[in-house]
């Protein structure tokens, strides 16, 4: 979910009108958004679980605010993917 939510601000609304061949375009807006959105949140998934089963689940083994660190992890995880995809896509044009 987080990799389509990113997706959508990146990309932003759908600003063409959604009749006639407009709504063929919004057809692959919306295709695109979850295709990209997929694999920008299966990058993150699998960094996130990697991160958790590696390293986590030592650390916070009886630890009351494990669910909180996971949570911001998740987030500043999805950050950073954020953050290498906008560099490798406007700044470098990579992507």
């Amino acid at each position: 979910m987080l990799g389509i939510c990113y997706m959508r601000i990146l990309v932003g609304p759908f600003k063409i009108t959604k009749e006639g061949i407009g709504y063929i375009l919004y057809i692959f807006y919306n295709l695109e958004l979850f295709y990209v959105g997929l694999a920008v949140g299966i990058v993150i998934a699998l960094f996130f679980i990697l991160f958790d089963v590696f390293y986590l689940k030592k650390k916070l083994q009886n630890n009351k605010n494990a669910m909180l660190v996971r949570v911001v992890l998740l987030f500043f995880i999805a950050a950073i993917v954020a953050g290498t995809h906008f560099l490798l896509e406007k700044v470098i044009d990579v992507i």
